[in-house]
């Protein structure tokens, strides 16, 4: 019986990625060639005529290979080698920012003086950075999503350094006024396009908790370290170098931004900026700061604060009906329907109420009641950056060991009992131990902080984190605000018509730091779980 030959068939392809020839006698079973890929522009996979096959029937058959996909780039991530050296220049800008608030308000006596600023008017000079950095943040956040994390980052420190060498050769106190105002814009760039750079340049978990206890911890020693920093510089030099000591460093973080922060190859989808959402926003926030800290001054039911709340209900109630229909809304409502974002946002409220309170009211309960110098109270008050800057480095161990709800907890009622020490403030005599109570806020200020960035930012995906971190500086900004208007008008009342608060408004005002921290400490022990491991928020396309 004749054997009749088999017709050609084609090389098959299988799914293990082998390449086997057809032709072959169906008696003999020969060893199958495999394609290999190569690391690097592999050349085409070959197969040649296998030894068992009939004579003449050798053939090549080229397969042509998918091109290697490049490795996705971390947004915002520089190698790994320059991973370190990234986060350090991240830190400094956001010290430096932080810095700002805390800094001009020793040199407000000096700057009233030389450029002949009325007593009701130098306020202005904090005033003016607390609106634009306010107002702009949500702003700040969405843009460096759309836009680009670095590109913004760099954005901001070129106008917040610009502004700042305006500042400090300013001759009119108008210009002053307009220059800390551009400063804060500049600022509202940087800090939500630096916290974002972190939680989308490091891999959630204990990597990027590390990271944010420390932008935490620096944002602790931001605070204090401006009192003392800003008495030096006032003390030995002049109030325009509490401006111009921004420019070198603004400059060389711009210029070293590039290679420490590497470029972003993230694929970002081409997205417009919601123009009427961003002026509802940012005029809504802006009237809030505006009102909270003229009430102080004016009177909480003034026609000016009043007018303020009004004009923030409309703004926000209109900016809640524009994203409901906008296609590509700012700030999307499933993002803040997360449970996680909304308490992190009550937390940070309430941090920014008693830490901005409580360093207005001790700063002047050492001037004014203990007639301490400005230099010598930023001493007494740097006690509590020092302990705050550990709780930050070590805020992640503690939270692997206890958890971020219970690490909350701790740190709220620790700043709870610190303020509580602070009710029984000394009379008179010089520095008394139970000021060292200011390291227990210090402690509950950081380790809240950094609990509450760790919450806000897991299970949110990239193209949400800066407007994450726009939302949470928001809030602890509109809390500083808050509490630098309410903790020393409590103080104020509570000295019953004295023109300066004495040492028992300064003890009720404490009263009141500890009455927000135990709220926060409520907070903390309601927030169930750890929150999403995943990124639950990412945009649908």
């Amino acid at each position: 019986m004749t054997r009749q030959p088999r017709a050609p068939h084609a090389p098959t392809l299988t799914s293990s990625r082998t390449l086997t020839s057809s032709r072959t006698p169906a008696r003999h079973h020969p060893r199958p060639f495999t394609a290999t890929r190569a690391p690097h522009r592999p050349p085409a996979a070959t197969v040649a005529r296998s030894p068992a096959a009939p004579a003449g029937s050798a053939r090549t058959v080229t397969v042509p290979r998918p091109p290697t996909p490049r490795p996705p780039a971390r947004a915002g991530g520089a190698p790994a080698r320059y991973r370190g050296a990234g986060l350090a220049l991240i830190l400094v800008a956001s010290f430096m920012v932080v810095l700002d608030f805390s800094i001009v308000n020793v040199a407000l006596p000096s700057i009233q003086r030389e450029l002949g600023f009325a007593a009701s008017a130098v306020q202005w000079v904090v005033t003016g950075y607390a609106i634009t950095f306010g107002g702009l943040l949500i702003l700040g956040g969405r843009a460096a999503d759309l836009f680009g994390r670095r590109r913004m980052f760099v954005a901001g420190l070129i106008i917040f350094s610009a502004a700042s060498l305006a500042g400090g050769l300013a001759h009119d106190p108008v210009l002053l006024v307009v220059s800390r105002a551009v400063q804060g814009a500049g600022a509202a760039l940087v800090a939500p396009a630096a916290l974002s750079l972190i939680t989308t340049g490091f891999p959630e978990g204990p990597e990027r908790n590390r990271a944010l206890g420390l932008y935490g911890a620096t944002a602790s020693v931001g605070f204090v370290a401006g009192q003392v920093l800003g008495g030096v510089l006032v003390q030995f030099t002049t109030w325009r170098a509490v401006f111009l000591v921004n420019v070198p460093v603004g400059i060389a973080a711009v210029l070293l931004t590039p290679r420490l922060l590497g470029r972003s190859h993230e694929e970002r989808a081409r997205r417009r900026l919601d123009v009427g959402g961003a002026a509802l926003i940012t005029g809504g926030v802006a009237a809030v700061v505006f009102a909270v800290s003229q009430g102080g001054v004016a009177g909480w039911a003034s026609p000016v604060v009043l007018g303020a709340l009004a004009c923030a209900g409309a703004a926000v109630a209109a900016f809640a009906i524009v994203e409901r229909r906008h296609p590509d809304p700012l700030v999307r409502v499933s993002l803040l329907r997360l449970p996680s974002l909304r308490k992190s946002g009550a937390l940070i409220l309430l941090l920014g109420l008693w830490n901005g309170g409580e360093m207005l009211v001790l700063s002047l309960y050492f001037q004014q009641v203990l007639h301490d110098s400005p230099l010598m109270t930023g001493l007494a008050i740097a006690p509590q950056g020092v302990v705050g800057f550990a709780a930050g480095t070590l805020g992640a161990r503690l939270a692997a060991r206890l958890g971020v709800r219970w690490l909350l907890v701790l740190t709220n009622g620790a700043a709870t009992f610190g303020f509580l020490v602070l009710t029984q403030l000394p009379a008179t005599g010089g520095y008394s131990p139970l000021l060292a109570a200011v390291t227990f806020v210090g402690f509950g200020t950081a380790g809240t902080a950094f609990g509450a960035m760790v919450t806000a930012s897991r299970g949110v995906a990239d193209d949400d984190q800066g407007l994450v971190g726009g939302v949470i500086n928001t809030s602890r900004q509109i809390g500083a605000g808050i509490g630098a208007a309410l903790l020393p008008a409590i103080a104020l009342t509570a000295s019953h018509g004295a023109h300066t608060a004495d040492v028992g408004g300064d003890r009720t005002a404490m009263l009141a730091g500890a009455v927000a921290a135990a709220l926060a400490t409520l907070v903390a022990w309601r927030t169930r779980g750890a929150g999403p491991t995943t990124a639950t928020t990412r945009r649908q396309s």
